[in-house]
């Protein structure tokens, strides 16, 4: 037998090699399905006897329902990863109707401001002038107006089972994840956009010839809910995690990302007319690129609505679709009674958990999280970052993607943590402002223990640091051998979790153990 699978292996690549495991693991499981409840013990300790740790990892992140056996639905990511076959979507685009409505867009933004950036002036960390040229001379959409049919914007209709407020579904779905890796940066244009892609590209078009609707890192593509629905329409408030290329040959590639568009659209259900449109890049806490400054970003606020570009009387007849003065007719449209609805932030927390699944645990404002902790007697789980946690920032990649995202650790902070992220710049300018001392304290302290580029934070509501740990220094002990780990606070458990989440987890429960004297008084 052994000889066997010795043999298998050495025929096999190593990303067959590990379908080659995952099939067989995924017959053993579901094998112990019938048998009695000590077999989810007995097959997890199988499987890491059988995998390894960073093969039951991988086995974990695909087993979403956390049962021990991959259903094809589960596999499936991998499978498309490793054979190339994607499935075909089901969207068909509709022939476009020239008697449709149209709809006429205006898009504007404001241009860079380098007295903005916060790292350079002048230059740009050591990037030459020339290399920012196409950042530099990028100082208006390339289309201020455009006129698009009502109908495009059917690829912003919900699926059939995903008709409930709030329910979010993906426009153009995530590709990526932390085993898929990243996309490569060496690239100047954008694939051809196909299916749902070709409307959220033409529109981002508006800005720049060279958008690209699937980012290099996750999260990409584009997630949507509805936030209200009435006999005819729904108001569908969506999320896009897209990117453009700001340069050409010869010049270097440069990119250019904001942390997210966002915003909403008042839709007919048979997507014959359009109320409203917008769509926007949010103006507060984001970093975009490697520097971090305020644009205002805007594309749609519609005029008007979509109208009919031919009208006929009540004959059937065309006629003029302008009065004797020349100007166009204008339609008086009915209100909307909306039946049900959320607000626009309940549908934008909703989307972002979507996107981003470390967010199921609520992230507060700084002072809030310290007044929240205060009045729960519970600790803070603070992140100091110089980078936004929730956008592409390169610093907080890695740690959200991996632990934050991990169930166990989303438990254990939901049950005995306050948690809350923070940009240095913002800690910068509440130390410095005296009008609440008590405010600038607790900024002096995480100040005080913050290295570059992620400081994990652990202390008491009165701003006390119990506890904390480099994002550096983190990775580098989860990169080694449990063997070679020296000290005992960043150990490795024996238990199902993966390396990284054992190590977090025992970061956590250690600043529980050092505040106890506090929490039990």
């Amino acid at each position: 037998m052994f000889c066997t699978i010795a043999f298998i292996q050495s025929c096999l690549s190593p990303d067959l090699w590990f379908v080659f495991q995952c099939l067989c693991f995924f017959l053993s499981a579901h094998a112990s399905v019938a048998a009695d409840d000590g077999s989810t013990a007995f097959w997890a300790e199988l499987a890491l006897k059988s995998l390894g740790s960073e093969g039951l990892f991988l086995f974990s992140s695909l087993d979403t329902n956390n049962d021990l056996y991959l259903s094809p639905e589960e596999f499936k990511p991998i499978a498309e990863k490793l054979t190339g076959v994607t499935p075909v979507s089901d969207f068909e685009e509709d022939v476009p109707d020239p008697n449709g409505e149209t709809l006429s867009i205006v898009a504007k933004f404001q241009p860079l401001v380098m007295e903005t950036m916060t790292k350079s002036k002048d230059g740009f960390l050591g990037i030459s002038h020339v290399a920012l040229s196409g950042l530099r001379n990028w100082t208006a959409p390339v289309s201020p107006k455009s006129v698009m049919l009502a109908r495009q914007f059917k690829a912003f209709l919900p699926p059939k089972n995903k008709l409930d407020l709030g329910d979010p579904w993906w426009i153009i779905p995530s590709e990526l994840n932390i085993f898929t890796g990243y996309l490569s940066n060496n690239r100047f244009y954008p694939p051809p956009p196909k299916g749902k892609e070709i409307i959220i590209h033409r529109l981002l078009s508006m800005f720049h010839p060279r958008p690209f609707v699937k980012t290099r890192f996750a999260p990409q593509g584009s997630v949507a809910c509805i936030q209200a629905i009435s006999t005819y329409y729904y108001t569908i408030a969506f999320r896009i995690h897209a990117e453009f290329q700001l340069n050409e040959p010869p010049d270097f590639p440069f990119w250019f990302s904001p942390g997210q568009f966002t915003g909403y659209i008042v839709l007919s259900k048979d997507s014959s007319h359009v109320r409203e449109f917008k769509l926007f890049v949010p103006n507060k806490r984001y970093s975009i690129l490697i520097c971090i400054f305020i644009l205002s970003w805007c594309i749609g606020k519609t005029h008007r609505p979509s109208v009919p570009s031919v009208i006929y009387d009540e004959n059937g007849n065309v006629i003029d679709s302008r009065d004797p003065s020349g100007e166009p007719i204008q339609f008086v449209f009915e209100e909307i009674t909306w039946q049900q609805e959320i607000s626009w932030e309940e549908a934008a927390q909703k989307l972002e958990v979507a996107m981003y699944p470390f967010k199921k645990v609520s992230y507060l404002p700084f002072t809030e999280a310290f007044e929240r902790a205060k009045a729960e007697k519970k600790l803070v789980h603070s992140i100091l970052l110089w980078g936004a946690l929730d956008d592409q920032s390169c610093s907080g990649r890695t740690l959200r993607e991996t632990v934050l995202e991990s169930s166990p650790i989303l438990a254990l902070l939901n049950e005995s943590f306050i948690s809350s992220w923070s940009l240095v710049k913002e800690l910068e300018e509440l130390q410095t402002n005296r009008e609440n001392e008590f405010y600038s304290k607790l900024a002096d302290l995480h100040l005080e223990k913050y290295n570059f580029p992620v400081e994990m934070i652990i202390c008491l509501p009165n701003g006390t640091v119990i506890h904390h740990i480099n994002a550096n220094y983190f990775l580098d002990i989860t990169s080694m051998k449990p063997e070679d780990v020296e000290s005992s606070i960043f150990s490795f458990s024996s238990s199902f979790d993966d390396p990284s989440t054992a190590t977090y987890l025992q970061f956590l429960k250690e600043g529980l153990q050092r505040a106890k004297a506090y929490l039990q008084n």
